[in-house]
């Protein structure tokens, strides 16, 4: 038996869970996700927690039992708390500016790099080198968060780049001088 996927989901406070089929929906106070659970799961509500089962020991059953359930942890997580990720700019001249809601890069590109957030997500600048990327979604904090990461990733010479915040780049030793 997976051992996360038999943990029960307690549902807090303010949160509602409803279950159509394979269709699971979360409503909290920062707002709604929903997700189609894989077909052999079974997901259902009793006494205020949420439990996910599976029929069966098949391999196809095994691997989607604990991630089901995680998955919809996260949304209750999400709807209630919200996910944050963050990222720093290092290196001499790179900065990053919030212009509206569009995050404006300077990376030592011969132009600027304008970041748009998608629907749900929200960008906040602390000075001119840390960025927070906030929203419900859990996947989408994070992708959102590698694809600007992916603008310029850290080299490993100077360290200079787009980093996750408290990420730590090896570091090459450069030429050897004679």
């Amino acid at each position: 038996m997976s051992r996360i996927g038999r943990l029960p989901i307690q549902i807090p406070a303010g949160v509602t869970v409803t279950i159509d089929g394979q269709a699971v929906a979360v409503k909290g106070p920062k707002g709604e996700l929903s997700l189609v659970v894989a077909n052999p799961i079974e997901v259902a509500i009793e006494e205020n927690q949420v439990l996910v089962t599976r029929p069966n020991d098949e391999r196809d059953s095994r691997s989607l039992h604990g991630l089901s359930r995680t998955l919809i942890n996260n949304q209750i997580i999400g709807v209630t708390e919200g996910y944050t990720k963050g990222l720093e700019v290092v290196g001499t001249g790179y900065r990053v500016a919030l212009k509206g809601a569009n995050l404006e890069f300077a990376l030592g590109f011969s132009h600027p790099v304008v970041v748009t957030p998608p629907a749900g997500i929200s960008f906040t600048v602390e000075g001119n080198n840390k960025i927070t990327i906030a929203g419900i979604d859990k996947q989408a904090v994070g992708e959102v968060a590698a694809n600007i990461r992916k603008i310029r990733k850290p080299e490993p010479y100077k360290g200079k780049g787009v980093r996750y915040a408290g990420e730590i780049v090896r570091r090459k030793a450069g030429k050897a001088g004679k």
